[in-house]
């Protein structure tokens, strides 16, 4: 081997990965290479390019192999960078997807998707290795792969609440780069994350109570001052009559004596300002969707809405 030092810094820089030219750089020779995979030191991942270890390849090996495989620049993309960057629908699995610019020639095989962008040099996290894309272009690109518009929606909702992506900026790349289909369902859901969505729960209650049933969207993240402190009411509903208060508890619902309190001087506080309240949680939001836009209308109208709900196709 010409420089067993440089050969063991690209091994940790390429997850013990590496292809058959730089081997063949370090002075290793095809006849090494082959008896190497024979005996099962080295595993072969793509064409020309094989883990430098024995045992089963991990997804980080698998993600540096597709990224080797490709001829010249490259991104991870979609689920495989979702992965990589913890937001909803990462998958670890093959295939790995991997995007690259418009122009290059370069082609995928079994086990590695190539997508093209014409943005490709917007759209890289910056100082970031394995190279990806961003969380918002990684959101973005989700969502168009969806099979609907509305999965689409909800894809991009609950993966930005969960990784915490500003919805400002969605709006902007959405605004800036329209994506090739679903364009305005995709900028509404962006606008309703720059409005105050900020969880999963949110999420799933704008889209699949407010938006799927057409009723008015409510004002997001209102501030009340409760006992002398500022607390955040998730979402409010000013009618003719009165004010309605929709709050959304998730899986910590009153997990301890001080949310259980702050919540009883939440309620109380409401009350005294004669504002009507519902209580939803997982299982009303996303289990039962079409009935809790059914208790939010027929609350609404009792304080003087005049609309109608618009049934959806899960409504029995």
């Amino acid at each position: 081997m010409e420089d067993p030092e440089a050969w063991l810094r690209l091994r940790l820089e390429q997850n013990d990965v590496a292809t058959r030219v730089q081997a063949l750089i370090q002075g290793l020779t095809d006849a090494i290479i082959r008896a190497n995979i024979a005996a099962g030191r080295w595993i072969p991942l793509f064409r020309g390019v094989f883990a430098v270890v024995s045992g089963e390849p991990t997804p980080a090996m698998w993600r540096r192999a597709a990224l080797l495989f490709i001829r010249g620049p490259a991104l991870l993309s979609h689920q495989s960078a979702a992965a990589v960057l913890g937001l909803p629908g990462g998958d670890d699995s093959l295939p790995i997807h991997v995007t690259v610019s418009y122009t290059s020639s370069a082609r995928g095989c079994p086990g590695i998707v190539v997508h093209r962008s014409r943005a490709f040099a917007h759209i890289a996290l910056a100082a970031c290795d394995p190279p990806v894309t961003t969380k918002v272009q990684t959101l973005i690109d989700l969502a168009v792969a969806a099979p609907n518009a509305k999965e689409g929606m909800r894809v991009l909702t609950a993966g930005a609440a969960a990784g915490r992506v500003d919805g400002g900026k969605i709006v902007e790349a959405l605004e800036l780069r329209r994506p090739r289909r679903y364009v305005k369902a995709l900028l509404a859901a962006a606008k309703m994350l720059a409005e105050g969505v900020e969880s999963v729960l949110e999420a799933g209650y704008a889209n699949d109570v407010e938006l799927a049933h057409r009723i008015p969207a409510g004002v997001r993240q209102v501030a009340r001052v409760v006992e002398g402190r500022r607390r955040l009411e998730d979402i409010e509903y000013v009618l003719p009559l009165g004010t309605l208060t929709v709050r959304l508890d998730g899986w910590r619902y009153h997990a301890n004596r001080r949310t259980a309190h702050a919540d009883r001087q939440r309620d109380n506080a409401a009350e005294l300002e004669g504002r009507a309240r519902l209580v939803f949680g997982p299982e009303e939001v996303q289990g039962a969707p079409c009935r809790t836009a059914e208790m939010v209308c027929e609350r609404m109208r009792q304080l003087g809405w005049t609309g109608e709900m618009t049934r959806c196709t899960k409504c029995s």
